[in-house]
């Protein structure tokens, strides 16, 4: 149970997801409960096979479940249309993923404009804003450098400020620091903890690195599709 339990961001219930291998059903979340509330910095903890990223995917709607429900804000995401679905994901939740996921083509200001444009911004807000995380991240000068130029830590960045566009409610990271040396990574963590301090943007990772888990306010771990334990840190 989450410490904002009275009005939480995202709760799944009874939440089970399977993929099948071969002809056989393999479990990957087994009728977990869970809620995270508004300015939590959550990490979910486990090693691979866990049921980390399933869960992750699950609670930012980017996969559906076998059974039980996510909730986002008190709406039932299975009573979702698909568009209804994307515009929550677009307006409510920003996404970091472990390999970056920025578009090649693209700027750094323009791949963290992208979530903007989605949801039909002008382009002098796009670029407003854009700059100003970028500013905020430490890369006021690669806005116009493509993201084959930049450094791992650097993409990071820019993927940082790209799910920060929008002001979402909460961000999901999977696996942010897997591809980052030591000391990118705790910058990265540290950066995101800042934002957490200033912006009240709750954060929940899945992730196995222990510095995710040391700067966590809670941690909750995974152990074969189901949660073991749920410690809150003062």
């Amino acid at each position: 149970m989450s410490p904002n339990a009275q009005t939480p961001l995202v709760e799944a219930r009874n939440l089970s997801r399977s993929y099948r291998l071969g002809e056989a059903l393999v479990p990957a979340v087994r009728s977990v409960t869970l809620e995270i509330g508004a300015g939590e910095f959550v990490a979910l903890r486990g090693p691979s096979g866990s049921g980390k990223t399933t869960l992750l995917n699950l609670l930012g709607l980017l996969d559906r479940p076998d059974g039980g429900e996510v909730r986002v804000e008190g709406r039932e995401g299975e009573a979702l249309s698909e568009n209804e679905r994307s515009d929550l994901r677009r307006d409510r939740f920003g996404f970091i993923f472990q390999t970056f996921n920025l578009i090649p083509v693209l700027t750094a200001e323009e791949n963290v404009g992208y979530p903007l444009a989605l949801a039909g911004a002008g382009s002098g807000e796009r670029r407003a804003r854009a700059r100003e995380l970028l500013a905020s991240v430490g890369m006021p000068e690669k806005a116009s450098v493509r993201p084959y130029l930049l450094s791992g830590g650097q993409r990071q960045r820019v993927a940082i400020a790209r799910a920060l566009a929008n002001r979402p409610a909460i961000v999901f990271a999977d696996e942010p620091t897997a591809s980052l040396d030591s000391r990118t990574a705790e910058g990265i963590l540290d950066l995101m903890r800042e934002f957490n301090a200033s912006s009240g943007v709750a954060f929940l990772f899945a992730t196995h690195d222990p510095r995710v888990v040391e700067r966590a306010r809670r941690v909750v771990s995974l152990h074969d599709g189901e949660i073991e334990a749920d410690e809150v840190r003062a």
